[in-house]
């Protein structure tokens, strides 16, 4: 049966009717794909990063500018990267897979381990958090919201989002097109803003752009942490590949469309910021984008908090959508629980996944230092892109004749683990911090996991009990051709 066509048969176990063909529907398209791409991409990072990444830059507008020019190139060329790995090797597990075809199984173990248990979960607490502080904060005014009240606004969204995307793949495309259009709609006034601005002659703040004092490498390292956490989500589709239409085409047509958008928008928006604050105002700035709408839009001004919400909302929305297609890869290939594998017998989603993913995301919202989650976040995560790109490169090599239908320029994964591994250094060797220490001992606590279960493959039989259990009661069943336990 082809993936995506009307369902074939039907049979009752314990009660529960079972789909014979079940499996994820190719529903992505290049217009939803560039629409999801843009979506994750443009977070709360471009409304909240300008200001780090500016003092990091030592308040230097032409180094701010340079790098979030560099971060944008990077990020297409990761994008690239990740397409020839997308394209040769369909799998909805994203860098998982490709480090598990090139480096092997321990690696791409660890790397699951910390995308699963620490980054993504982390990503989604950071999103929930910000869009209940700006969805909140217009009904604070002048003093900042209870934090019991934005741990719950934050505790209410995950859930909510959980459940639409548990219900509905459609219900989940829906929901980010909104969005997506909706924050864009955002960006596009602060733009025309800016540049309306400019052509008045607001230019002071952009004359003698590279007159200030230049960062040091760490500095400079730290000021890509800002720039490259507001583009992430350039590799969205790859954990998204067995639900996109013609993937080879599809892929990098959306990754060329995506990108490139972004970052005109993003440079547009800087400049827009800077036409109306000096950077010092950036770098003092709680909120950049609220107090360039104070002193250009006044009274109209609460429509940014809204708009930052919206973003949040939607890329919270993105990030369930590719926490629960990781953890339903990782199953299939017995990285993970079986139950994890399975689809909602009625709406066909990894319902089991999803709400995997949403426990983990709602236990991080319990420690209040969102730097601190940010940080880990971003070492694990550059750690984990130069990983995949040397995997690209080990594959070119010891699989020449891999059928590969978009091949990415080599010197580009190069360059990529290069840049991957001095944004992981840069900040440990210059000025260390406990925090890396705990990132490291976290994912090196996979193998505790990894060495009985995986490699040795110790199995109890209470585990498929459990297994049979979790499945009666959520109402799901393992995609067809990896159908393998039988409820008895």
């Amino acid at each position: 049966m082809e993936k995506g066509c009307n369902l074939r048969s039907m049979e009752k176990r314990n009660g529960v009717e079972v789909n014979e063909g079940v499996y994820l529907k190719k529903s992505i398209g290049y217009f939803v794909g560039v629409n999801f791409i843009v979506g994750v991409i443009v977070g709360s990072g471009i409304f909240i990063s300008p200001a780090g990444l500016l003092e990091y830059s030592r308040l230097n507008v032409g180094v701010a500018l340079s790098i979030w020019t560099a971060s944008g190139v990077l990020s297409m060329l990761g994008a690239l990267c990740y397409a020839e790995l997308g394209t040769a090797l369909p799998s909805s597990g994203g860098e998982y897979y490709y480090v598990n075809r090139g480096l092997g199984p321990i690696p791409a173990f660890l790397l699951l381990w910390i995308k699963t248990v620490c980054v993504m979960p982390m990503s989604s607490s950071i999103l929930a958090m910000t869009f209940a502080e700006y969805a909140i904060q217009p009904f604070y005014s002048g003093c900042p919201a209870p934090v019991l009240v934005k741990k719950g606004v934050a505790i209410a969204v995950i859930l909510t989002i959980s459940c639409v995307n548990c219900l509905s793949v459609t219900g989940g495309l829906w929901v980010q097109k909104i969005c997506t259009f909706l924050k864009m709609v955002a960006l596009v006034i602060i733009s025309i803003g800016g540049l309306v601005l400019l052509a008045k002659g607001r230019t002071e703040n952009l004359e003698n752009a590279f007159s200030g004092e230049i960062p040091n490498v760490s500095q400079i390292g730290q000021a890509f942490y800002q720039g490259l956490w507001a583009f992430s989500g350039w590799n969205t589709l790859n954990y998204l590949e067995e639900e996109v239409k013609n993937p080879s085409k599809t892929i990098p047509r959306c990754i060329i469309t995506a990108v490139p958008c972004v970052i005109v928008f993003y440079l547009l928006v800087n400049v827009s910021y800077l036409t109306v604050m000096t950077p010092k105002d950036m770098v003092s700035s709680a909120a950049v984008a609220v107090t360039w709408a104070d002193r250009t839009i006044g009274h109209f001004s609460w429509i940014i908090p809204v708009s930052v919400a919206i973003s949040t909302f939607g890329s919270l929305n993105s990030s369930t959508f590719l926490q629960s297609r990781l953890n339903y890869v990782a199953s299939r290939e017995r990285h993970l629980p079986h139950v994890l594998s399975m689809l909602h017998v009625k709406y066909l989603t990894p319902a089991p996944a999803i709400i995997f993913s949403t426990i983990f995301s709602i236990f991080f919202l319990i420690p209040s230092n969102i730097l601190m989650l940010t940080n880990y976040s971003s070492f694990a995560e550059w750690l984990m892109v130069g990983l995949t790109c040397i995997s690209l490169i080990v594959l070119r090599y010891r699989e020449p004749n891999l059928h590969r239908p978009y091949k990415v320029f080599l010197p580009f994964a190069f360059v990529m683990a290069a840049a991957s591994f001095f944004l992981v250094l840069s900040p440990i060797i210059q000025e260390p911090e406990v925090e890396y220490v705990y990132a490291l001992m976290l994912m090196l606590g996979g193998l505790i996991f990894y060495i009985p279960f995986v490699q040795f493959k110790l199995h109890f039989k209470i585990f498929d009990k459990i297994t049979c259990f979790l499945q009666l009661l959520m109402e799901v069943s393992p995609p067809t051709e990896y159908s393998e336990i039988k409820c008895q």
